[in-house]
Formats: structure tokens, sequence, C-alpha cells
């Protein structure tokens, strides 16, 4: 699916762990106090830089609540600040003082507002499998984006308020 988009390619992630299903080295060395890898999310990096400068979008929506779980704590300080260098948009649904308007969604990607594919995780933070879902599926996860938007806000600013 990263292949072939053309315009955009968004991420609705609502777990607060993924711990199993990424880079288990790095989240280790983030718990242990140590510093960010030299190089740290590289192919991703190059990957996501490659897609902006063709005039690609790859933007998501994390829902969450505070206080943020130590997972969620390495993968807004060391993966969203890091991946936004190289232009992926980042903004957070804290549902901590508010209704969540997306309660029941599942993780997705949704490419060019047309191919959702759906994501399936364990308990425990491990990646279960994927589901690309048909293109009548996009309409519904079209607005699930949008819902997810409407109340989010801007990382960068976000985090300002509550990095501590």
């Amino acid at each position: 699916m990263f292949d072939g988009f053309r315009r955009e390619a968004f991420r609705l992630e609502t777990r607060d762990d993924y711990s199993r299903s990424g880079n288990a080295d790095a989240y280790r060395r983030f718990l242990g106090g140590e510093p960010m890898p030299d190089g740290y999310n590289a192919d991703w990096l190059d990957e996501v830089g490659a897609w902006t400068r063709s005039g690609r979008r790859v933007y998501r929506v994390h829902v969450l609540s505070r206080p943020l779980t130590p997972y969620l704590r390495f993968e807004l300080g060391w993966g969203y600040v890091t991946n936004a260098t190289a232009g992926e948009e980042f903004f957070i649904l804290d549902v901590t003082d508010q209704g969540n308007p997306l309660e029941n969604t599942e993780d997705f990607w949704l490419f060019d507002s047309t191919t959702a594919v759906s994501m399936r995780y364990t308990d425990d933070g491990g990646f279960a499998g994927s589901e690309v879902l048909p293109d009548a599926a996009g309409p519904e996860y079209t607005a699930y984006r949008d819902a997810a938007l409407a109340h989010a806000v801007p990382f960068t600013d976000w985090w300002a308020e509550h990095a501590g």
C-alpha cells in the first residue's frame, strides 16, 4: 500500500502499547535511560522523506489519555519527534478530559481516502496482522479520520504542554 499511494497515507493509533510490534531494542534503551541511538528509525525516515518530498502527505492521529504509559512516552518522545523531521505530521486526540468520539474504532491506515487497512494487535502490544478492506469501506474510514482530526490538536502543541 505504501508503494502505491498517490496523495496521502493516514494512520489512526488507539493503543497505549505497541512495544512488541516495533523497535523493541530502542524501547529497552529508552526504558533504561540510554540516549537515542544514532540512525534511530532511519529506514522509515528515508521512506517518509521521499514521500513528502514528492508532495505526498503522511500523517496520523493518536487517541490517548494521560498519564502516558511508558511506551507512549517512548513513542511520542523518540518516534514522533524524530519522524516529524522527515515531514510526517502528528496529531493527538487526548481523551483524558473529554469523551472519545472514536470509542470503538480500531487502528487502521487509510490510503488516498479510498483504501483502508485494519490493523490488529495482541493485548501485550504485539502486531497480530492486518487486513486490506474493500474500497467500499473507504467512506466509513474517511469519516473516522475526519472525526479524529476534528477533535485532535497538533502534536507539537500538545507535547509542549504535556511532555513533562
